[in-house]
């Protein structure tokens, strides 16, 4: 028994390619789906990304433990606002010009440590001799061991946003991603 067919509809005419279209749910991403802002410059090359394995215990002598950097619960990290607060500063001091940039290496992820050491610096950051200052540093932590922080530079009569990621690495905060308005 054969499929009745359509007098109307030619069978030998060739149909368009069938495309995939992917549309996404209109909701936020899940926790392990989220993916952090970094800061990106043209030619310089994107941060490595760090595993983040469940939690392990710490003990001396682990075979593992010369593996690299490995995160840190919020438990075993100092107060984000006094680190954001000596981020921000120090970052700002050395775009001006009043402290080496080789400081930030120890504050920042390798990835934001080479966008700033190769990037422009802001002008109105290297320009001038008005005191910088820091307002309050707003801190948020979306998840355990995350903290973003945000915070208003003045200069000379204007005002300039500051934002980072802070992530606990190895028992300390580390910056991840940075934006400076």
């Amino acid at each position: 028994m054969t499929a009745p067919t359509r007098p109307d509809v030619d069978p030998t005419a060739t149909r368009p390619p069938l495309r995939l279209v992917v549309v996404h749910p209109p909701q936020p991403p899940l926790a392990d789906e989220r993916h952090p802002l970094r800061l990106v410059l043209p030619g310089v090359p994107a941060p490595r990304r760090l595993h983040r394995p469940g939690p392990r215990p710490r003990t001396l002598g682990r075979p593992d433990d010369d593996f690299g950097p490995a995160w840190s619960p919020r438990a075993e990290l100092p107060d984000p606002r006094a680190a954001g607060r000596r981020l921000v500063t120090c970052t700002l001091e050395a775009l001006a010009g009043r402290r080496p940039i080789t400081q930030l290496q120890a504050m920042t992820s390798p990835g934001v440590y080479t966008a700033l050491h190769a990037g422009r610096r802001p002008r109105w950051c290297a320009d001038g001799t008005a005191p910088l200052l820091i307002g309050r540093v707003h801190v948020c932590e979306p998840v355990d061991g995350v903290a973003e922080i945000s915070a208003v530079a003045r200069r000379g009569g204007r005002a300039h946003a500051v934002a980072a990621r802070l992530e606990g690495i190895d028992g300390r905060w580390r910056c991840t991603a940075l934006q400076i308005g």
